[in-house]
């Protein structure tokens, strides 16, 4: 059986392109937080790192469908999230990096899961609009 949704492979350059992007506005959601509307400040850093996991996976995998996609996202997301709760020294120690505080955070918060889901969600959307045969292949 087909999986819906994304029927051509992705462009690389394309999802490198858009990876960028979000980087820049997921830090920049940091950086000025002070000037944003606290809902945005609060919620889109979270939002966007979801959405560039979901890009991550459709770059490293193009032919892989849409909505597979989305549940390895959500699945690594959730896994990172839940990860917050263990906390060993060297764990912590990797979290106290800017990469490692980037990738794997360090306080569990339930409402980021939420957040998860929107930015995997606007992955999904971005592709269902982006490919003009969407729907079950």
């Amino acid at each position: 059986m087909k999986h819906a949704y994304k029927t051509t492979p992705r462009e690389r350059l394309v999802y490198a392109a858009l990876m960028l992007l979000v980087i820049v506005l997921g830090l920049a959601s940091r950086k000025f937080a002070v000037w944003l509307p606290r809902f945005v400040a609060v919620y889109a850093g979270d939002t966007l790192w979801a959405l560039l996991v979901f890009l991550g996976i459709g770059f490293l995998w193009p032919r892989l469908a849409t909505l597979r996609v989305a549940g390895l996202a959500l699945a690594f997301a959730v896994c990172i999230e839940f990860s917050q709760l263990y906390h060993a020294p060297w764990l912590d120690a990797l979290r106290h990096t800017l990469p490692g505080h980037l990738v794997l955070g360090d306080t569990f918060v339930a409402s980021d899961l939420l957040c998860y889901l929107a930015g995997v969600a606007l992955g999904v959307l971005g592709e269902m609009s982006g490919n003009k045969k969407s729907g079950p292949a």
